[in-house]
């Protein structure tokens, strides 16, 4: 019986490692996280918008930690600590990006795959209808809704990003487990905590956009957008990194280290400066340029209006 309570007390405290490990890795900037987050979620324009993309990619994100984690307990993760496994999760992340993006956007012609497309159009009675009433008339280049179900598949990819959480999840929390029925619970409840980080971040950021003092046919245009460009250009970079990487593996290695001992914030390597690239300087550009666009066009017919009184 004593053995018993000391292998589930162990049990019990690997698990609360691991989420309040997955609660630190979502509350700090993470290349894997923030910009898909961020991305949908202002692309949704509402705050119950916001709180969908963090909870479907943070499923998506579990799923795969979950599986991860039974991987290692038997063993088998060694091969995903390869230094090419996070520059190839760049590479196919941005691609996935880049094509949402490229889709929001109207822009061209993106890649046709009737797999794609199911994942890109929402199958749902009355879209037309929705899409009709929240269209912004007389703006060019109309963007489409965005996709908020390829959050599931930005999480499903995103979680193959290798780093030190994952090390500590895959390499100790889950050997710790009694049996493989068990191993992938750390992978599981470490990505339960970064799904409740993300719903909080999803929604903070639905609400922000919606707090725009316009119409409802504005903010879409401009949450929209915002999203499609987020998403289309930090697509290309997130590539461009996977590809310099490939190229040159020493720039991976390369940090910044500051004096706050947290992990995102005391190394501040390629992951970080992607955080701030795509969420802080893509995302604000795009915001603020949609902005303009939507206020120069309801400024017009008061403009017009002025002149003829």
């Amino acid at each position: 019986m004593d053995l018993f309570a000391l292998a589930l007390g162990n049990v019990v405290e690997a698990l609360v490692v691991a989420f309040m490990l997955g609660l630190a890795h979502g509350i700090t900037p993470d290349e894997h996280t923030w910009p898909i987050t961020f991305s949908y979620s202002v692309g949704s324009y509402s705050s119950r918008g916001g709180l969908k993309s963090g909870l479907l990619f943070s499923a998506g994100f579990t799923i795969q930690r979950a599986m991860m984690s039974e991987v290692a307990y038997l063993g088998l993760a060694l091969i995903f600590t390869r230094w090419y496994v996070e520059p190839l999760v760049y590479i196919i992340v941005g691609t996935v990006m880049f094509f949402s993006g490229q889709y929001i956007l109207q822009k061209g012609t993106y890649l046709h795959s009737h797999s794609l497309e199911h994942l890109l159009h929402r199958k749902v009675i009355g879209e037309e209808a929705e899409e009709r009433e929240h269209a912004v008339p007389e703006l060019q280049d109309e963007p489409r809704a965005v996709p908020t179900r390829m959050t599931l598949v930005h999480g499903l990819i995103a979680g193959f990003g290798f780093g030190a959480y994952a090390t500590i999840v895959y390499f100790t929390l889950a050997p710790a487990m009694p049996s493989a029925y068990f191993g992938f619970l750390p992978g599981m409840v470490f990505g339960l905590g970064t799904m409740v980080m993300q719903l909080l971040f999803g929604f903070s950021f639905g609400k922000w956009i919606q707090r725009k003092k316009l119409g409802i046919k504005e903010i879409a245009y401009i949450g929209r957008k915002t999203a499609g460009r987020t998403l289309y250009f930090g697509g290309m970079v997130f590539a461009l990194v996977g590809v310099l990487i490939f190229m040159f593996p020493a720039v991976d290695n390369f940090y910044l280290t500051t004096p706050i001992y947290v992990h995102n914030l005391h190394q501040l390597g390629a992951g970080f400066l992607l955080v701030v690239f795509t969420v802080g300087i893509i995302g604000g550009v795009s915001y603020l340029k949609s902005t303009r666009e939507v206020l120069r066009r309801v400024a017009g017919p008061k403009t017009e209006e002025a002149q003829t009184l």
